[in-house]
């Protein structure tokens, strides 16, 4: 795609090489199910080659450049429902006779996907997001944020039948920068990879918001990061899933929309852990970042970690906007999204507006310390926390000496012990970063809570609640949700 998001009513460029002699687009829907929206084309078919790795491997290919290939476009009509869309690229098979007569039409209504994630997740395919021309006229409250740069990051540029392996985390491409250029690792925009992170967390948290009756509205990270005024039609931003490279710009507006008395609900983990850099027109950004380059690391310490006091990072912990930081959480080993421990959050404070309707118990009454989110893997894959201590009455309470805001309020965590190995050795959450501290000086711990200063901050600590809640897996996280998006956008009104 030129542009991951388009307004309704203009028109959408994607970038397409083929060796067929034509293909169509196949348009969805994610909602309550993928909903059919409408079939393009035929286009003709022009082969286009990736661009070659500087480090000339023939299998690899570029991830810094642009891959330049064909263009085309397609009006999107002005009466298509904010959301985030899928675009299925077919390739033609038969005649021109054929794919024109009903029995072509049959045979492409019959390859229609199922509207399950089968259907989203694989290659062949992109998403984008379908914005309104009037934020916030329709009613809706919550502004849904797309993690867009994170997916780039991991995007290694693959097709079904090749593995390029080209992206911030396989064979990177570092520049040394200059005067108008940061230095760091390039990561171009426009590049191929099919559709992954969207089907596993994205999917199914969307289609339980529209089973829920909610009205939500929906942008990119490009969206947030060029425009101040974004977030002013609503009362609620949501970052959902894995949400780890914000820009400055991003985390500005997002903590101005705060200041001002608006929401945020971090449904999410290792959120604005790296900055980046937009460039060449924002169709690129760059990340110092402590990626290998072959087997070296190019710059360390890399500059571009939020936390750390400069010259070594930002000196602007992501603590101070979220309430909680991936170095004082952790993630699992083995393979994405990986298997874990199943034991939930420890509940505290059953009081609070947050856990209204659970009828889950802090044992403060003398019964049962009751767990959010038990029997599913609620934590991880990743997750973030917060530098606590332990009060006489075995109570977390937030330190603050990591950056993080002096009103947040621990109502759930689980301590994360023992964990990957590699953490007791280069500690604080990231398994590639130098030894940024002496001593650990607070347990790691997945902790959800939340914080006021203007507007409220929720954060759920945890990439994979969308998951829990959007398959409806464990009924106290259903109900949290559903008491966070009611306090913090206003009452929803159910269709069931």
């Amino acid at each position: 795609m030129d542009r991951e998001s388009v307004i309704a009513g203009r028109r959408l460029k994607f970038h397409v090489s083929t060796d067929a002699g034509e293909f169509r687009v196949r348009f969805y829907r994610l909602g309550r199910e993928l909903s059919f929206m409408a079939e393009t084309g035929p286009y003709p078919g022009v082969p286009a080659a990736p661009p070659p790795h500087p480090d000339g491997v023939p299998e690899h290919a570029s991830p810094a450049v642009d891959w330049d290939w064909p263009p085309y476009e397609h009006g999107i009509p002005a009466d298509w429902p904010p959301g985030i869309y899928l675009a299925r690229f077919v390739e033609e098979e038969g005649s021109a006779e054929e794919e024109g007569s009903a029995e072509g039409a049959e045979r492409r209504a019959r390859d229609v996907p199922l509207p399950a994630d089968a259907g989203i997740a694989g290659f062949g395919r992109e998403f984008f997001v379908v914005r309104p021309r009037h934020p916030g006229a329709s009613g809706a409250r919550i502004l849904y944020k797309k993690s867009t740069y994170t997916r780039h990051a991991y995007n290694c540029g693959d097709r079904a039948d090749v593995r390029r392996a080209a992206s911030l985390y396989d064979h990177p491409v570092y520049q040394e920068g200059g005067a108008d250029r940061p230095r760091g690792h390039q990561l171009s925009l426009h590049r191929p990879g099919g559709v992954n992170d969207l089907a596993y967390w994205d999917a199914p948290f969307i289609a339980w918001l529209e089973r829920s009756g909610y009205e939500v509205e929906y942008c990119t990270d490009l969206d947030l990061h060029e425009e101040p005024g974004l977030l002013s039609p609503y009362r609620l931003l949501l970052s959902v899933g894995h949400d780890e490279y914000w820009s400055a710009a991003m985390r500005a507006h997002a903590a101005e929309f705060v200041r001002g008395g608006g929401n945020v609900a971090f449904f999410s983990a290792n959120t604005c852990w790296w900055r980046v850099h937009p460039v060449d027109g924002n169709s690129a950004f760059v990340s110092d970042t402590d990626h290998h380059v072959g087997t070296e690391y190019p710059h360390l310490p890399a500059t571009d970690l939020w936390w750390p006091a400069p010259p070594d990072g930002v000196g602007e912990p992501e603590n101070a906007l979220t309430g909680v930081s991936f170095r004082n959480g952790g993630m699992w080993p083995g393979d994405w999204p990986g298997d874990r421990p199943r034991e939930g959050y420890r509940v505290q404070h059953a009081d609070h507006w947050v856990y209204e309707g659970t009828g889950l118990r802090d044992g403060s009454d003398g019964g049962t310390q009751d767990a959010l989110g038990a029997g599913t893997a609620l934590i991880g894959y990743e997750c973030d926390g917060a530098a606590f201590a332990t009060d006489a009455d075995g109570v977390a309470r937030a330190t603050g000496v990591d950056g993080t805001p002096e009103s947040f309020l621990i109502l759930g965590i689980y301590l994360l012990d023992p964990v990957h190995d590699d953490f007791h050795h280069l500690k604080w959450g990231h398994w590639n970063c130098p030894e940024r501290e002496g001593a650990i000086t607070s347990p790691r711990a997945a902790t959800m809570g939340l914080y006021t200063a203007g507007g409220t901050v929720f954060t759920a600590g945890t990439t994979d609640w969308p998951v829990v809640c959007g398959r409806e897996l464990d009924p106290g996280v259903v109900r949290v949700t559903r008491n966070v998006l009611d306090r913090l956008a206003g009452p929803a009104t159910p269709d069931r």
